[in-house]
């Protein structure tokens, strides 16, 4: 017998989060404890996004407390997937962190690699919020001083002349950094041709999500031009049937996708885009959708165990004033697992 419960949480941004969906100052997140007779807990998160994912709604907690409740109806790890409703994928990912958590001896380790056992790092890229021009550029020098080689910046919120200045400025500082953009669906087709074009003159690698999602083959013709190799982000959300998201990805063709297991329902979902995409010739990597260290956490040891190459987005532990203690450290354009550390109390 397993018993569940949860806890919520208010994350408080260290700053005013800029996106081209408005700025971020809080985000709540709930705590997901699974406990086994002898005592052991397994510990998971689920948070999802404000006007983003799909579980983003009123009745989102008493959701959370009816499956609780019920734990017990579910017998293995595998049978989670048809256990919760396809609605609630932050709730998948949660129980899915959790039960690996508590089968692994209640210890926050969710994939028995190399990023725990050895401290291996994982690249990641250096992320610049929205702000002005001046503070935009002023973080992405800190992060070339850092040592990142890639540096992804949101764009789509302040002037478009400032944007394209600052990305011309740090292309004048650096000719080998890698550059991505994340426009989260902010422009309409004729405006994101004309943009990306400009953009596409400073060696971009990517951009995510230049138009809103639902526009199949506004986006299909987007990518087809090859101006900018485009990465679907937003785009994945709400897709559970394999055949549905092969079609989807066949239709688009896009160069990249990027996969967030709070938002596309955990590492299941995650896993069959990977099996799709590279059947298709299509790149990706991961990504933090916003959740504490716990999460986060997670999310690194899955892409370390998926590929630990690629450059994934993963340094987002640094935004709360009040996230969860934890061994995760960025350093020098990585994020690694100091064992030295400790996770600190949830309860």
């Amino acid at each position: 017998m397993v018993k569940a419960s949860f806890k919520k949480h208010i994350l408080d941004f260290t700053f005013q989060a800029g996106t081209s969906r408005g700025v971020l100052k809080q985000k709540a997140t709930w705590f997901i404890f699974l406990e086994n007779e002898k005592g052991v807990v397994g510990v998971g998160e689920a948070g999802p996004l404000v006007k983003l994912s799909i579980d983003d709604v009123p009745e989102f907690e008493q959701v959370l407390g009816d499956i609780c409740a019920n734990i017990n109806e579910c017998s293995s790890y595998e049978g989670l997937t048809a256990f919760v409703p396809s609605a609630y994928p932050s709730i998948l990912f949660g129980l899915q962190t959790a039960w690996l958590d508590l089968a692994n001896g209640g210890q926050k380790l969710i994939f028995k690699n190399d990023f725990v056992g050895k401290s291996t790092p994982i690249p990641i890229n250096g992320l610049v919020w929205m702000n002005t021009s001046e503070h935009m550029l002023s973080q992405a020098e800190e992060k070339l001083q850092s040592g990142y080689s890639c540096i992804k910046f949101k764009v789509g919120a302040i002037d478009f002349e400032e944007e394209l200045y600052l990305i011309q400025q740090l292309r004048a500082k650096s000719k080998e950094v890698v550059i991505r953009l994340d426009a989260n669906g902010a422009w309409a087709y004729d405006e994101a041709v004309e943009k990306m074009s400009l953009f596409a003159q400073h060696g971009i690698h990517s951009i995510e999500q230049p138009i809103k999602a639902g526009q199949v083959q506004a986006m299909a013709q987007l990518c087809a031009k090859n101006i900018i190799d485009v990465a679907l982000d937003e785009e994945l959300i709400g897709w559970h049937v394999q055949t549905e998201k092969a079609e989807l990805l066949k239709a688009i063709k896009p160069q990249y996708i990027i996969l967030k297991p709070t938002l596309l329902g955990g590492f299941g979902h995650c896993d069959e885009w990977i099996r799709l995409a590279e059947n298709q010739g299509i790149g990706w990597w991961n990504t933090s959708a916003l959740e504490s260290n716990i999460g986060l956490n997670a999310i690194c040891q899955y892409s370390f165990e998926r590929n630990p190459h690629i450059l994934h987005g993963l340094g987002t532990g640094m935004l709360y004033a009040n996230n969860i203690a934890s061994p995760l450290t960025v350093l020098e354009g990585g994020i690694w697992y100091d064992s030295r550390l400790a996770f600190g109390e949830l309860n």
